[in-house]
């Protein structure tokens, strides 16, 4: 798997925890999906994402985003 296909799977993920945890525990969690969203929406435009680096260093081959 490429950095960029685990960093949307990974992002998918948390989002969509996110919002379950919203709905059955507290509306707060909202939260952590803006946070998300905020992050793939700067990632988009300035090319840094903090998740890509550690994948990278992990060893994971980069794809054609990061």
């Amino acid at each position: 798997m490429s950095i960029d296909r685990f960093v949307l799977a990974f992002a998918g993920t948390v989002i969509l925890a996110s919002l379950l945890l919203a709905l059955y525990v507290d509306m707060r969690f909202l939260w952590l999906t803006a946070f998300v969203g905020a992050n793939l929406l700067q990632s988009a435009f300035t090319g840094f994402c903090p998740l890509a680096m550690i994948l990278k260093r992990i060893g994971l081959k980069p794809g054609a985003a990061f």
